[in-house]
């Protein structure tokens, strides 16, 4: 009977075994994911993080690619500490599981908060940003190369419309050459072609850059947050196979 249960016991280990390396390996390659989409969000549409009056759009993404890259090398340590079946590996292990986990709820929820206050900082700081530092000095060049591409990219002009841009400092000094609105506000961009502003020309019934920033910005959150959240889940799996294991496991002599 005694021999029975032992080889009970050790069928069970040796499915937990095989069942957390395939779940090392998912992981692996969830964590190349969330690197992926922390990397994604940061170079493919850094310019427009400039133009956001927080840091916690950047701050998600960047805890994503730390998560990402941490998620990989724990993948890696989870696949030795189970073939090697020692305890004190997989006790480092799980710990890094719970850091991970607890990195990747963090970007979730910091998505979330910034998802429902996006609205209100945007309305209240991107038309001072684009009229008050558009082509004002060397250093808010980022923010005129932003502004540019924003504007050519969302087929739009201006914050709300574009007459916002007849309060643009730069617009008001001789250096605009006459200029209504920046050249990137036409739907043709050619040198000194702001000068004209009729609708024919220029993004001017196509509305604000405003409302399709936002548009932009909570479709990222969305995707930083289920990612976050999603693999975060999937987590507490791979945490419950590590304790079943690690009691499976005799205590190691010493």
């Amino acid at each position: 009977m005694g021999a029975y249960e032992e080889k009970k016991e050790a069928c069970g280990t040796v499915c937990l075994k095989y069942l957390l390396f395939t779940f090392n390996f998912l992981f692996w390659l969830a964590g190349g994911v969330v690197m992926a989409v922390g990397v994604w969000t940061l170079v493919e549409k850094s310019d427009y993080i400039s133009l956001l009056p927080s840091k916690t759009y950047a701050a998600s993404a960047y805890i994503l690619v730390l998560a990402g890259a941490i998620v990989m090398v724990t993948g890696v340590l989870g696949c030795c500490a189970t073939f090697k079946e020692q305890r004190k590996l997989l006790g480092v292990y799980f710990v890094l599981l719970l850091c991970i986990f607890l990195l990747e709820i963090l970007a979730g929820v910091l998505a979330y908060i910034y998802y429902q206050q996006l609205n209100d900082e945007l309305k209240q700081n991107l038309k001072a940003t684009m009229t008050n530092k558009y082509r004002q000095s060397d250093e808010n060049m980022h923010i005129t190369k932003a502004v540019d591409k924003l504007q050519q990219e969302f087929k739009c002009c201006g914050s709300n419309n574009s007459t916002d841009w007849v309060e643009s400092e730069w617009i008001r000094s001789a250096d605009s050459k006459g200029r209504k609105v920046p050249d990137s506000c036409c739907k043709t961009e050619i040198d000194l072609c702001g000068q004209r502003d009729h609708p024919s020309n220029i993004y001017k019934v196509e509305g604000g850059c405003i409302s399709k920033l936002e548009k932009f910005t909570l479709e990222h959150l969305k995707i930083i947050g289920a990612v976050g959240i999603g693999i975060a889940c999937v987590q507490i799996i791979g945490m419950v196979f590590t304790c079943c294991l690690y009691r499976s496991l005799k205590a190691e002599p010493y």
